[in-house]
């Protein structure tokens, strides 16, 4: 039997790089700040007992190269995922990918960007809610199935800023 209750965690990729102006905004890669906090990030999930079992990431290098981190930190096996929609992804979108994701996965990583990660969190709980980079949003869902996931059924229960946690 499916799971009720599913955990999403929305993390903005790790501070980035503008050293190089020839860099295109989808190639600029982490800076040492970002090298830093995400595996202190993945970590703390780890600690947390949430530790992902699926992980999708933008195609964006920074946003890729954090989700690498992350999943190299807390011995991740699976395959990264890349989602193209999450570079610049909108609300909407937010909402079309969740309902795509597999059952099978009850907690599940996905690695965007803002503002669209903000403006999900701001539809979904109804919030302004703060992510600066290497930020991670959880939010409980209460379905059985990915498919049937409606922002009626999402609780964001907490939020974790690099520079507010240990």
């Amino acid at each position: 039997m499916a799971a009720l209750y599913r955990t999403l965690l929305l993390m903005r990729h790790a501070k980035s790089s503008w050293d190089n102006p020839a860099w295109t905004d989808h190639d600029r890669p982490l800076n040492d700040r970002g090298d830093r906090d995400a595996p202190r990030m993945a970590q703390i999930l780890k600690d947390r007992g949430l530790t992902p079992s699926h992980i999708v990431s933008s195609t964006a290098n920074r946003a890729k190269t954090t989700a690498e981190i992350v999943a190299e930190s807390i011995s991740f096996a699976g395959q990264i995922v890349l989602e193209p929609r999450l570079y610049l992804a909108s609300p909407n979108d937010w909402d079309v990918i969740v309902k795509q994701f597999p059952d099978e996965h009850e907690t599940i990583l996905c690695v965007g960007h803002n503002p669209g990660l903000e403006q999900v969190l701001r539809k979904w709980s109804g919030e302004e809610i703060e992510m600066p980079t290497a930020a991670i949003a959880i939010v409980d869902v209460t379905v059985s199935q990915w498919d049937q996931y409606d922002r009626h059924g999402l609780t964001v229960s907490d939020v974790l800023r690099p520079r507010e946690v240990q």
